[in-house]
């Protein structure tokens, strides 16, 4: 483990949870169109590069309006990372211009993220959830690139699922003693289960694991890597509910 986080040299953003958050709703539009190909390779490298780009230029506001000297060590992979995106991103914005219109639409919450960077307030609960609200938008890109229509419930899961990890993570890490959250999270969990069954009876199934891990991991003790590799089964699980049930 060590070896790895020294050849990425810092550059690969540790935030294990929104790699799933990026790319499930992602391979779920693209699963679910009818005629998927290289453009979603290049979209998705493109996706990806931007998400690396745009933590590592919050992460040099935040520390640059600190006054911190460590700034400088996310300049570099954030010029770096930006270039990459813009390689991998011209050439499908090119041949379907629509994505430009779709770039924008995502524009109003990265700069929510950022401000949240500048004010050093990352771990805010808005701040997650405003992240989610585009990378479950990628699910309608994914699926209108390669030919589908827009598959709003599809999209929807994919919301009610990644909206309902930010307190639910919280109540197993740094919010662990807060009964607020953790009610809080159950809440959530329960409407969501409500909700996921209207839209696909069979998706309730998912949905009842994911409310069960709510009420009854919080308190246990369990430590991050537990923790994020319960969050891969489930966002696994989610995939496949996605792909099979839409």
């Amino acid at each position: 483990m060590a070896g790895r986080r020294a050849a990425a040299g810092g550059w690969i953003p540790d935030q294990h949870g929104a790699w799933a958050m990026l790319a499930v709703p992602y391979l779920a539009g693209t699963l679910l169109a009818p005629r998927p190909g290289p453009q979603h390779v290049l979209l998705f490298a493109a996706w990806l590069l931007g998400y690396a780009a745009a933590f590592h230029a919050q992460q040099w506001l935040r520390l640059r309006t600190r006054g911190l000297r460590s700034a400088r060590r996310h300049a570099r992979p954030a010029v770096v990372f930006g270039a990459a995106f813009a390689a991998a991103a011209l050439p499908v914005a090119a041949a379907y211009p629509w994505l430009v219109a779709a770039g924008a639409l995502a524009a109003p919450f990265v700069a929510v993220n950022t401000w949240f960077a500048w004010r050093g307030r990352e771990r805010a609960l808005a701040n997650g959830l405003a992240a989610v609200l585009p990378a479950c938008g990628m699910l309608l890109v994914a699926a209108r690139l390669g030919g589908a229509g827009l598959p709003w419930a599809a999209a929807l899961a994919c919301l009610l699922y990644f909206a309902g990890t930010v307190p639910y993570v919280k109540t197993m890490i740094r919010e662990r003693n807060s009964r607020a959250y953790y009610r809080g999270s159950v809440a959530y969990h329960a409407a969501a289960l409500a909700v996921a069954g209207c839209l696909a009876p069979w998706l309730a199934l998912p949905f009842a694991a994911y409310l069960a891990r709510a009420a009854a991991l919080p308190g246990r003790a369990l430590k991050p890597p537990a923790v994020g590799a319960v969050e891969l089964c489930c966002s696994a699980a989610l995939l496949a509910a996605v792909v099979l049930l839409f």
